[in-house]
């Protein structure tokens, strides 16, 4: 609710109060807003709800108390009786305007107005429909948990308070849309995030004025960091895992949760985190190494494998003598560079079709683009068979890319170097791959450098970063967080050099 926004009180009077909300909500329309007009101990009463959005279970023991309240037992403090004494459910509160009466029973839980009494009660008795956790479609593990966060966020967040039972585990609620009113829970560990950071992200989501999210969690993206929509690399790390999220939070990291949402966005991260994965922390650290560098040279390959084949075959000069068989002996009837072009936009076509084509016809989708077109291109001399080779070779490296925020921005780093190359050659890719560092290296995820720890330089968290370190040597949390503590494993850390002791004078 708007600051601007006038608030109502209720009144004491029932048959006013009805006939309030009646004029703003219209029940007669609505067919799945209830009102249920009764009587508590002689007291005309009346319960609101939404039709689909509270548990059948729980109402009916909320009411099973009321037919047996007599009119003497309600003449003094009735407003107190009904809400300490005779209302069975765990979560009550108390509201005094319309609005918030509004408000409250609109997402999900019951209000029960009483006459004479300008308050009124809220029973929280919601059941939203919701799927079984299931685990993540774009996060999967070979070993490990298979639940994953779902789109109730109350689910979410008892996923994450079953993985850290810390009492300083802060779950904030925020609400964004001035329409919507869509639940948001705003978690970190309170001894251990920077507060300046809690402080900034509490702050940004506070400040959005908009009508509503429909789109959740990345509407909510965009709007907490401004001037990085045209910037493609991302500033926050999605997940859908509950053992992903509990992991960063006991980093110093923050978790926004946004309801109707299963995924959750980790602020502030750095590109890094966007290139780790579950896998390889479920893995021996041997395998988790090799993993890690598999990956990393596969998003590289991503990045620069088909603009750097453009340009040696271009300027076959550059290559040393014994690469020469480097590069087609015959560039075809089509320009090289529009070859590139036109199949690196052939694979976004099969990856936008095979989204939107249903699940057991999309393998189908994949044969036919893959198999079908590329080869018959190939055959017709439409495209070289180094640039499917070639092209097929990076869209692999695209999807090992964990996150695939990350993965589009690289795409759009590739197409942005290969124009360059196709253009101008030589200058055209080194101006490319400069250009795309100095946005990296630009780049901030509220305040923390994108390129950390190899801008600025820390040889000890790259080693971590490069070398998936066991859980042993894992003593100290990201400096890079400024966590209030530092401390994973106090008693194993290694020790520190005292201090000279003071001379006496």
């Amino acid at each position: 609710m708007s600051s601007q926004e006038t608030r109502t009180p209720l009144s004491n009077s029932l048959k006013v109060n009805l006939e309030e909300l009646d004029r703003r909500l219209d029940f007669a329309r609505n067919f799945d807003l209830v009102k249920r007009e009764l009587v508590i101990g002689g007291r005309h009463a009346a319960l609101l709800f939404v039709n689909g959005l509270v548990s059948g279970e729980q109402l009916a023991l909320v009411l099973q108390e009321f037919p047996e309240i007599g009119p003497a037992e309600l003449k003094i403090d009735t407003f107190r009786k009904v809400f300490y004494k005779y209302i069975a459910s765990g979560q009550v509160t108390e509201v005094r305007t319309v609005e918030e009466v509004i408000i409250s029973f609109l997402s999900g839980p019951v209000a029960l107005l009483i006459d004479k009494e300008p308050r009124a009660v809220i029973v929280d008795v919601r059941q939203y429909p919701a799927r079984a956790p299931d685990e993540s479609d774009l996060e999967k593990v070979t070993r490990g948990s298979r639940d994953g966060f779902m789109e109730t966020l109350v689910l979410n967040t008892a996923l994450v308070r079953r993985r850290i039972r810390d009492p300083r585990l802060r779950l904030e609620h925020l609400s964004v849309g001035t329409r919507s009113r869509t639940d948001i829970a705003l978690a970190y560990i309170e001894d251990i995030a920077k507060p300046d950071i809690v402080r900034s992200v509490r702050e940004k989501i506070n400040k959005i004025n908009i009508d509503g999210i429909p789109m959740a969690e990345k509407s909510v993206e965009e709007l907490i960091t401004p001037g990085s929509y045209w910037n493609p690399f991302p500033r926050v790390r999605y997940t859908e895992r509950p053992d992903v999220a509990a992991a960063h939070l006991l980093d110093g990291h923050v978790v926004v949760m946004v309801d109707t949402s299963p995924s959750v966005m980790i602020l502030p991260v750095t590109m890094f985190h966007h290139l780790q994965h579950a896998e390889e922390f479920r893995q021996n650290p041997t395998v988790g190494v090799y993993t890690r560098w598999v990956r990393y040279g596969g998003v590289f390959i991503s990045v620069v494998l088909t603009p750097l084949w453009l340009l040696v075959a271009l300027e076959p000069q550059l290559l040393p003598a014994n690469l020469n068989f480097i590069g087609p002996r015959e560039a075809g009837a089509v320009p090289l560079f529009l070859q590139f072009f036109l199949a690196e936009v052939a694979v976004d076509m099969i990856r936008v079709a095979t989204i939107h084509t249903p699940s057991p016809i999309a393998t189908s989708t994949g044969i036919i683009g893959a198999i079908l077109l590329g080869q018959l291109a190939a055959q017709v001399g439409l495209f070289v068979p180094e640039v499917v080779l070639y092209v097929a070779a990076a869209a692999i490296g695209t999807f090992l890319t964990p996150s695939f925020e990350l993965a589009q921005a690289n795409r759009l780093a590739r197409l942005f170097i290969l124009v360059l190359t196709g253009f101008f050659r030589l200058p055209g890719f080194i101006i490319g791959v400069v250009v795309t560092f100095i946005l990296l290296v630009t780049t901030r995820s509220f305040g923390v450098p994108y390129l950390w720890p190899l801008i600025p330089f820390n040889f000890r968290a790259l080693g971590h970063v490069l070398v998936r370190p066991p859980v042993a040597v894992q003593h100290s949390r990201p400096v890079m967080l400024q966590p209030l503590d530092p401390d994973r494993q106090p008693g194993m850390a290694p020790a520190r050099k005292p201090a000279a002791p003071k001379r006496r004078t």
